[in-house]
């Protein structure tokens, strides 16, 4: 649906009106434009494109969706399709629901964005964080008797410290409350 409108613009102290032309996208246009940038941006999230997908589809569904359905709507295959579907679930991020009389499985996405965002997190830092402190904490135990044996141990203590940190502010925030994060977000923002 196209929508034309008169702007208006100062430019050197004077005003200037200009016609515009808006268009206003359809919904299913709109919903598929969400469905591809949440794949893109689960991808720099450490989820892989489909996976993000399959999330963004049951984020939008006003419904619980049947694996079906899924695999319908983003024309993916049966098994790509369950494989993601387990992988949100076991992510906390997806949820199985039954409907009395019917044998098929229904999946639903959580949509509170803040539990959304707690529970990705626990999994960034099970997955990517804490195998990372684990390896610094066993390697910085180095016999230090050349100077780039020190300069080792120094370059390696610096970045478990700053992971060590990373992994205590993440803790800190999976705790906190939705209001806290919020007006904290918001005001470095600003």
């Amino acid at each position: 649906m196209k929508e034309i409108r008169l702007l208006f613009c100062k430019t050197d102290n004077e005003y200037t009106s200009q016609r515009v032309t808006t268009y206003k996208m359809q919904l299913e246009e709109a919903q598929e434009k969400f469905i591809q940038s949440w794949g893109t941006l689960g991808s720099h999230w450490g989820i892989n494109r489909t996976m993000a997908q399959v999330h963004a589809l049951l984020l939008i569904a006003a419904k619980p969706l049947a694996a079906q359905e899924i695999m319908d709507a983003l024309k993916i295959s049966s098994g790509n399709a369950n494989m993601n579907i387990r992988a949100l679930i076991d992510w906390g991020l997806v949820f199985k629901e039954l409907k009395p009389g019917e044998r098929k499985e229904f999946f639903v996405a959580e949509k509170d964005m803040w539990e959304v965002i707690r529970k990705i997190i626990i999994q960034r830092k099970k997955k990517e964080l804490e195998p990372v402190i684990k390896v610094l904490n066993e390697i910085t135990d180095v016999e230090q008797n050349s100077p780039e044996a020190e300069e080792f141990v120094r370059v390696v203590q610096d970045i478990r410290l700053f992971a060590q940190k990373a992994d205590s502010t993440l803790e800190g925030l999976v705790k906190s409350d939705q209001k806290w994060f919020v007006g904290t977000f918001l005001n470095m923002i600003k």
